[in-house]
């Protein structure tokens, strides 16, 4: 039984990343992804709950990976008593973020989670670097004298920011290498590190 509820789930993920990759988000309908995944028109719900739900499981799915291993990094590091900088962070983040702008895929899957971020959903990721907590620890690791709260309040201004900047539909095609991502990085950067 497992078995065909992962099959299930993987489908409507791959079905539902296919159409709003063709279509935009707005345009798919949960109808449509189970039609086009030649499921029961319930599936979505069944699975997931919600369009919402099911475009925050695929981007989890799609995007957790890309940030695990420089953030396990940074993580494994830290533990083996390197103290991150504010700028070691703000890169932790940035890197993988501009290789996904400069892709349409990865330009898509951005936009799709700042629609779901700045939406103020709150969704339930499985991935310990969805939620604020592990990047309230790096940061308080590099300012002590920061409280959970005003780290997490930075960390929540600098995701906002980022998925304005990286997230927006502008266009259909990805951000022109244009995009100022030094002067990007240095704001992060002084969000982060301010007294």
């Amino acid at each position: 039984m497992a078995e065909t509820i992962d099959s299930t789930r993987d489908r409507l993920l791959a079905t539902a990343e296919r159409l709003l990759l063709d279509t935009g988000y707005e345009r798919v309908s949960v109808r449509a992804i189970c039609t086009a995944a030649g499921l029961n028109p319930a599936a979505v719900h069944y699975h997931f709950g919600s369009k919402d739900a099911l475009v925050a499981a695929m981007l989890e799915d799609r995007l957790a990976p890309v940030w695990r291993d420089v953030l396990d990094d940074v993580e494994r590091r830290r533990q083996q008593g390197w103290v991150p900088a504010a700028a070691d962070l703000a890169d932790a983040v940035l890197e993988p973020l501009a290789g996904l702008a400069a892709d349409p895929v990865g330009h898509l899957r951005l936009h799709l989670l700042g629609r779901v971020l700045l939406s103020g959903q709150r969704m339930h990721w499985q991935s310990p670097w969805f939620s604020l907590d592990p990047w309230v620890g790096l940061l308080r690791a590099a300012r002590p004298d920061l409280t959970a709260e005003q780290a997490a309040a930075r960390w929540t201004l600098a995701f906002q920011l980022l998925l304005q900047v990286f997230g927006t539909p502008a266009a259909p095609a990805p951000r022109p290498p244009g995009l100022p991502l030094a002067a990007v990085r240095s704001f992060v950067v002084a969000g982060l590190d301010a007294p």
